[in-house]
C-alpha cells in the first residue's frame, strides 16, 4: 500500500483515555497530565503541540526520536505508534490503521533522512559515503511514502554534498551518478546537481555516464518540464549534454539519432513539449556564442551605430534604378553607369496598357525621412547596407564556433520534421536570435537552409511565418530578400519566398503594394533573368493599378518585353486589360441573377461576353462558385449589392472583394464557408449597410469588431451563429 508524506500540521490526534496505572507503564511520570484531546503537528524538525495547553509541554525534535514501533502487546490499545525517546516513550492513537501506518512510516523516514543529512555532511571516507548513498537511494525507492519529496530530499542532501566538497576525482563522479542513476528517473536534478553534470559533461564528454545515465534524465527534462525560465540550469545542462554528445567520434549522426529519439519513429511526436524545449536549448545556446560581442560596446554598436557608420563609410545603395535601360548582359556595370551619370531612360511607346493612379510610391519619401532622424532605426533596415559593409567583424572562438555549429545544425534537423515545421516557423518567426548574429555571415548562411524549408512547405502556417509578426516589424521575408543582410545569392531564395506567398493567401494588393514599395528593383532584375514568378508580380502591379508613376510604367513594361516569357504574359495582360475595358464600359443590365449550379467558368464565360459597367445587382446564389471568382467579381466598378448565398466562395475571395469593392453597399454570405480570418477582412468596407452572416463561423469577439468599424451598417443577420 502506498502512503502520503505527512506535512505540517498533518497529524491530528486524540490522546487515548485509560486508567492511569495502565499508562504509567508506558509513560514516564513527566508526560502524566490530565488527559484531554489535542492537536500535535509535523513541523520541519519537530513534533509540537499546536496549543499551548496540550499534552506536550516541549516539541521533539525528530533527531531525538530513538525509535518508532506500532504497538503490538497483547491488549494494547488499537491503531497506536511507540516513539521512544530520551527519558521515557511517547503514545499517539489514530484513527484507522492506514493512518496509523502513514504516521509510522513518514516518522521513520523523517528520522532516516536527518540521520542521513548528519552523516554526509561531514565525510570522512569516500567509500563509506558511497555506501551510504547508495543506502538512501535504496530506501527512498523501497518507501511505501508517495510524494515527491521522498526522491527529491535524497537528490539535495547529494547535490549540497558535491557543491561542499570540489576535491572529488573522476572515479568518485562516475560512482555517485551511477547510484543516484535510479532516482532520476521520474524526478529532475536540484540545481546544484544539475551544475556538477554540467561539469561532467564538460570534462569527460566520452564518459559512458553520458549516454547510459544522462540521456533518459535529459529525454524525461525535454518531454516534461514546462518552463526553463524557473529552471535554467535545467536547459544548461541539457545544452552540454548535447554539446558532449557531439564530441563523440560520430559527432552530430549521434545527435541527430538523439533528436530522432526524442521526436518517435511516427510521423507525429508524441510529447508536445520536446520542440519548444529544444528550441529553447538552441536559441540560449546561439545567444551564448555571441555574449562576448553583446556585453563589448565596442565590437557590439548600437542599431543607430550600425547605421550611422555604415553611412559614414559607404552610402546606402539604391536597390535598382527606376529607369531601366536596354538589356544587357552586363547589368551590374550598366546599373552602375546609370547610377553615375543619370543617363535618359529609353521611353517605350505602348497605347496597349492603361494604368490609372492610386497612390503615391512613398519608398524614396521614406527612406528621405529616416536620414536624420534620431529615433532607433529598424533591425533590418540598420543591416540592408551594400554588401561590403552590411555584417560585423566577428571572429568567434574555436569553441563558440562549434557551439554555434552544433546547434544551428539541430534547428536544421528539426525544421525536416513536417509536423515540428509549424511549431517551428511560429517560434522562429519573431528573429529572436541577437543582432549580432544576423549580422554573422556564418550564422544567416547555415540558417538560409531553415528558411527555405519554410519557403517549400505549401500549409499557410508555415510560409506566412516568413513574414512578419506585426506591421511595422521586419521578418525573414525582409531579412533574406535582396538589399537584406542575409541575402547571399543572386535572389533565389527571394523568388521562392514571393512564389510560395503569392499562391497563398497572401495574393492581395497590400502585398503587392509592400513590394513595389520595398523591392521592386530586386523584382525587375530577377524578372529580367527571366524569373517567372517575378514576370508575374510585374503583371499584377500594372494590373492591379499598383504603380502610379509613368517612367516606372514604362520602366516595367520594358522590362517584361525583354525577354520571352515576359513578352508572353504582358500581352496576356493587354489582352484582359482590353476585355475588362469592354466590361467596365457603361451600359449593360443593372441586374443580374447567374442560374443554380453556375460554376466560376460560367461567371467568367457570362462577364466576358458584353458590357457590364452599369451593373449594380449581382445574385450568385446556390451556384457553384468559389473563391476564384473573386478575380472576377472585382472588375465591376458599379456593383453595390452581391449575394453568394449557399457558395462555396471562402476567406481568400473575401479578402480580394474587400481591397477592391469598397464601394459595395448589401453583402450576403448565408451558409458560407467563411470564417473569422476573411470577416475581419470586411472591415475596411466601410460602405456596407448590410450584412448577412447567417450560418457562418462568425465568433462573438469578430462581430463586436465588425460593428465598432463599420460606421454605415444598419442590417445585420448572425442568426446560427456564436455571436447569436
Amino acid at each position: 500500500m502506498r502512503y502520503k508524506l505527512l506535512q505540517e500540521g498533518d497529524i491530528q490526534v486524540c490522546v487515548i483515555r485509560h486508567p492511569r496505572t495502565f499508562l504509567s507503564k508506558i509513560l514516564t511520570s513527566k508526560f502524566l497530565r490530565r488527559w484531554e484531546p489535542h492537536h500535535l503537528t509535523l513541523a520541519d524538525n519537530s513534533l509540537a503541540s499546536a496549543t499551548p495547553t496540550g499534552y506536550m509541554e516541549n516539541s521533539i525534535s525528530y533527531s531525538a526520536i530513538e525509535d518508532v514501533q506500532l504497538l503490538s502487546w497483547e491488549n494494547a490499545p488499537k491503531y497506536c505508534l511507540q516513539l521512544t525517546i530520551p527519558g521515557g516513550t511517547v503514545l499517539l492513537q489514530a484513527a484507522n490503521s492506514y493512518l496509523r501506518d502513514q504516521w509510522f512510516h513518514s516518522l521513520q523516514w523523517k528520522k532516516k533522512i536527518y540521520k542521513y543529512k548528519k552523516v554526509l555532511s561531514n565525510p570522512s571516507r569516500w567509500e563509506v559515503v558511497l555506501k551510504e548513498i547508495r543506502t538512501l537511494v535504496d530506501m527512498a525507492l523501497t518507501s511505501p511514502l508517495q510524494d515527491d519529496s521522498i526522491h527529491q530530499a535524497p537528490l539535495e542532501i547529494v547535490s549540497k554534498l558535491l557543491s561542499e566538497n570540489n576535491n572529488l576525482t573522476t572515479q568518485d563522479h562516475e560512482s555517485i551518478i551511477v547510484a543516484i542513476a535510479p532516482l532520476l528517473e521520474n524526478n529532475h536534478p536540484p540545481p546544484d546537481l544539475c551544475e556538477f553534470f554540467c561539469k561532467h559533461c564538460r570534462e569527460r564528454p566520452r564518459s559512458m555516464v553520458v549516454i547510459e545515465v544522462f540521456t533518459p534524465v535529459v529525454q524525461r527534462i525535454l518531454k516534461h518540464n514546462m518552463d526553463f525560465g524557473k529552471c535554467p540550469r535545467l536547459r544548461l545542462f541539457t545544452q552540454e549534454y548535447i554539446l558532449a554528445l557531439n564530441e563523440l567520434n560520430a559527432g552530430m549522426e549521434v545527435v541527430k539519432k538523439f533528436i530522432h529519439s526524442m521526436h518517435g519513429p511516427t510521423g507525429q511526436c508524441p510529447h508536445p513539449r520536446v520542440l519548444p524545449n529544444l528550441v529553447a536549448v538552441c536559441l540560449a545556446a546561439i545567444y551564448s556564442c555571441y555574449e562576448e560581442f553583446i556585453n563589448s560596446r565596442d565590437n557590439s554598436p548600437s542599431l543607430k551605430e550600425i547605421r550611422n557608420g555604415c553611412q559614414q563609410q559607404c552610402d546606402r545603395k539604391p536597390n535598382l534604378p527606376l529607369r531601366l535601360l536596354h538589356a544587357s548582359p552586363d547589368l551590374v556595370s550598366q546599373e552602375a553607369t546609370l547610377t553615375e551619370s543619370r543617363l535618359k531612360p529609353v521611353i517605350v511607346t505602348s497605347n496597349e496598357i492603361h494604368v490609372e493612379v492610386e497612390r503615391n510610391n512613398t519608398a524614396n519619401q521614406k527612406m528621405t525621412a529616416n536620414v536624420g532622424n534620431d529615433s532607433e532605426p529598424n533591425l533590418i533596415d540598420c543591416l540592408m547596407v551594400s554588401p561590403t559593409c552590411s555584417t560585423l567583424s566577428i571572429e568567434l572562438s574555436a569553441q563558440a564556433d562549434r557551439i554555434l555549429g552544433c546547434y544551428v545544425e539541430i534547428l536544421k534537423m528539426l525544421s525536416d520534421y513536417d509536423d515540428w515545421r509549424p511549431a517551428l516557423a511560429s517560434l522562429l518567426q519573431p528573429i529572436p536570435f541577437p543582432k549580432e548574429a544576423l549580422a554573422h555571415e556564418k550564422f544567416t548562411k547555415e540558417l538560409k537552409y531553415v528558411i527555405q524549408r519554410f519557403a517549400e512547405d505549401p500549409r499557410q502556417e508555415v510560409h506566412s511565418c516568413l513574414l512578419s509578426v506585426r506591421a511595422g516589424k521586419d521578418g525573414w521575408f525582409q531579412l533574406y530578400s535582396p538589399g537584406g543582410v542575409a541575402c547571399d545569392d543572386d535572389g533565389e531564395l527571394f523568388a521562392s519566398m514571393v512564389h510560395i506567398l503569392m499562391g497563398s493567401c497572401y495574393k492581395t494588393k497590400k502585398f503587392l503594394l509592400s513590394l513595389a514599395e520595398n523591392k521592386l528593383g530586386p523584382c525587375m532584375l530577377l524578372a529580367l533573368r527571366g524569373n517567372q514568378t517575378m514576370v508575374e508580380i510585374l503583371c499584377l502591379m500594372l494590373e492591379y493599378n499598383i504603380i502610379d508613376n509613368n517612367d516606372t510604367q514604362l520602366q516595367i513594361i520594358s522590362t517584361l518585353e525583354s525577354t520571352d516569357v515576359g513578352k508572353r504574359m504582358y500581352e496576356q495582360l493587354c489582352d484582359r486589360q482590353r476585355e475588362l475595358k469592354e466590361l467596365q464600359r457603361k451600359g449593360g443590365p443593372t441586374r443580374l441573377t447567374l442560374p443554380s449550379k453556375s460554376t466560376d467558368a460560367d461567371l467568367a464565360r457570362l462577364l466576358s461576353s458584353g458590357s457590364f459597367g452599369n451593373l449594380e445587382n449581382l445574385s450568385l446564389a446556390f451556384t457553384n462558385v468559389t473563391s476564384a471568382c473573386a478575380e472576377h467579381l472585382i472588375k465591376l466598378p458599379s456593383l453595390k449589392q452581391l449575394n453568394l448565398w449557399s457558395t462555396q466562395f471562402g476567406d481568400a475571395g473575401l479578402r480580394l472583394l474587400s481591397e477592391h469593392l469598397t464601394m459595395l453597399q448589401v453583402l450576403n454570405l448565408c451558409e458560407t464557408p467563411v470564417t473569422d480570418a476573411g470577416l475581419l477582412a470586411l472591415s475596411s468596407m466601410k460602405s456596407l449597410c448590410s450584412l448577412n452572416m447567417n450560418s457562418t463561423k462568425l465568433s462573438a469577439d469578430t462581430y463586436e469588431d465588425l460593428k465598432a468599424k463599420l460606421p454605415n451598417l444598419k442590417e445585420v443577420d448572425v442568426r446560427y451563429t456564436e455571436a447569436w
